[in-house]
């Protein structure tokens, strides 16, 4: 059985694939995906699928990133929009019997925090 870093990898390279099926095939039935930053949550293999098969086209995925601790894998992932500009995620997964059975997501548009004025003296800009 694969480790769970390599899942969390293949889990974006179908994603990216647009294989669907494939994507559904290393997740558990019962998956549970939190998204705070918007206040989602999506319950069901179905649903996930379901909800990146309708995104709008135009995206695509790089990986930055992915560290593993037992069960717990972590991947730090780049997704540019032909439209929608680029987004990153970080997303906290949890992979049993070589399955992906949760995970949450942190989305977020690189600037879309703006630094407040106050730490100017104390930061420098990436």
């Amino acid at each position: 059985m694969n480790p769970p870093s390599a899942i969390v990898r293949e889990f974006w390279e179908r994603m990216q694939a647009r294989d669907w099926e494939g994507l559904g095939a290393l997740l558990a039935d019962d998956l549970v995906v939190e998204w705070p930053v918007s206040g989602e949550r999506i319950v069901g293999r179905a649903n996930f699928v379901g909800v990146n098969a309708e995104y709008p086209e135009g995206w695509s995925i790089h990986v930055l990133r992915i560290v593993a601790d037992g069960e717990t894998v972590v991947s730090e992932v780049e997704v540019p929009h032909e439209t929608m500009g680029v987004h990153r995620v970080v997303s906290l997964w949890t992979v049993r019997d070589g399955r992906i059975t949760g995970g949450r997501e942190y989305w977020t548009e690189p600037g879309s925090d703006p630094s407040p004025q106050w730490r100017a003296a104390l930061v420098e800009r990436i």
